[in-house]
């Protein structure tokens, strides 16, 4: 069969437009042949003792152990996903359903797939993603290690909630249901792990309903290890969270170092400080300098990266930028850029007129640095503007 994407063939492209259900169970599966069946049979009898009209559908990743032989046996429709990936493998089942919700879930039994009542609920109430809460429904021992119940999860968790406001108490759930067109719209892109974050995050920024429901994670059925690598996949999790907020990687810090170093250069410019025994001079000035420098670049990258994830997709418009960019254009940048080179650059003549009034012999550092470290950091950061100005007015070209 010739495929149509990384994700399905066209026999299955053709099925998930067809026929519409109301419920579709999705498994991402890559080698779980020791669970597959226990899996697909809890979910088939929840089906039917609740008369829901609705499939199991596997997300094969390329399993060697004969899972889609077993999954295919109990009834269940197997997609062959030719992206590898955690990520790739529920999208590949995700695209390829046909139920207008979809609960999504581990195939390796540590998910109850015969207690998935909460998740209906909510999503017939209309919710747009109904999340599974583990700390709140019960983690049996041995079921999460110990790093990853009170260390990742939770830290994980609190940046998710901090950066993107959202209400979602435990991020990486594995067990959740969402509206089909939902998780459509949400243009999901990562192939791994952080495929997780990723839906919590667009849901989240996209103003969909979210809500959570009590559910539980038993000890999996498998002998091998699991596929989650807790370093690799944790730093991939927080890594994704930093790439999607801007905001809190490069604009916070960027905005901080620029008031402290401007603050320090402000209070040094009229002589030496002294805190207790300590003497600040020319030296911590110097300092000052390179923060207001490197913070003016923090605070850049964020607009950066704002305007380009806008602009490909990867976030959803924001008012407060556009209302922005009303009043602060390529103009008004090279306006204050100019403004400001050109004060540096008068500074720049004033520290070499001190030097003439010695007949450009040696000088005082204390005296001439003063000046020169301001005019220096002006001139350098005018000059930053107006490149940073003009390569937004590019980012900001639309595309065809």
């Amino acid at each position: 069969m010739t495929p149509t994407t990384d994700f399905t063939t066209v026999e299955e492209a053709s099925l998930s437009q067809a026929s519409p259900l109301d419920l579709s169970i999705v498994m991402p599966c890559l080698n779980e042949a020791e669970t597959i069946a226990t899996c697909v049979r809890k979910a088939q009898r929840f089906l039917v003792e609740n008369g829901i009209d609705g499939e199991v559908v596997i997300g094969d990743n390329g399993s060697r152990d004969g899972s889609q032989a077993i999954a295919s046996s109990l009834g269940a429709r197997v997609v062959h996903v030719q992206a590898r990936g955690y990520g790739s493998a529920l999208m590949g089942g995700i695209l390829a359903a046909r139920g207008k919700h979809i609960i999504m879930g581990d195939a390796d039994d540590s998910y109850n797939f015969s207690d998935l009542t909460p998740f209906v609920d909510k999503l017939r109430e209309g919710y747009d993603l109904v999340m599974g809460n583990r700390f709140k429904g019960g983690i049996a021992p041995g079921a999460m290690p110990a790093l990853h119940r009170y260390l990742g999860n939770p830290v994980l968790s609190a940046i998710g909630r901090v950066f993107f406001r959202s209400p979602c108490g435990d991020f990486h759930c594995g067990l959740r249901g969402f509206s089909k067109d939902a998780v459509i719209k949400l243009d999901l892109r990562t192939t791994g792990m952080e495929f997780a974050s990723e839906m919590v995050v667009k849901a989240t920024l996209q103003r969909m309903r979210i809500t959570e429901v009590p559910t539980t994670l038993s000890t999996d059925g498998r002998s091998r290890k699991p596929h989650l690598r807790t370093w690799r996949d944790g730093w991939r999790h927080l890594r994704f969270l930093l790439l999607y907020s801007p905001r809190w990687l490069f604009l916070i810090p960027g905005l901080l170092l620029m008031f402290v170093g401007i603050g320090m250069e402000i209070w040094l410019f009229g002589g030496p400080r002294n805190i207790g025994n300590l003497s600040l001079d020319i030296h911590t000035m110097l300092y000052a300098a390179m923060a207001i420098l490197i913070g003016f670049q923090s605070i850049a990258f964020a607009v950066f990266t704002k305007v380009f994830a806008i602009s490909e997709g990867l976030l959803p418009e924001d008012p407060r930028l556009n209302t922005l960019f009303r009043y602060v254009n390529l103009e008004t940048g090279l306006i204050v850029g100019f403004t400001l080179a050109v004060a540096g650059l008068a500074g720049s003549i004033y520290a070499v007129d001190l030097w003439g009034e010695s007949a450009f012999g040696p000088l005082n550092p204390s005296r001439t640095f003063r000046m020169v470290i301001p005019a220096v950091s002006t001139l350098t950061l005018g000059c930053q503007i107006i490149f940073a100005s003009f390569f937004l007015s590019v980012l900001g070209l639309r595309r065809r």
